[in-house]
């Protein structure tokens, strides 16, 4: 069981790092908040529907922000 949980903790760090690699930084920052903090928790999380519900943005304009801002979906 060890193994298996170590191996999810590597592909969660993969697709956070990938998200962070491939995200256009300059159109996250140029956002106003709380959209930019809802981007940038999407980056760390991967997570559309946590970071839209945290933030208060609404879910349909943080997705198309994010296609904008380049964060890819990454499925672990």
């Amino acid at each position: 069981m060890r193994e298996v949980v170590e191996r999810y903790k590597r592909e969660l760090e993969w697709a956070r790092e990938l998200r962070r690699k491939e995200a256009d930084w300059g159109y996250i920052e140029s956002r106003p908040e709380p959209l930019k903090t809802a981007l940038k928790l999407l980056v760390e999380t991967g997570d559309l529907w946590y970071a839209a519900a945290l933030t208060g943005v609404d879910l349909e304009e943080l997705n198309e922000e994010r296609i904008k801002a380049k964060i890819p979906v990454v499925v672990v």
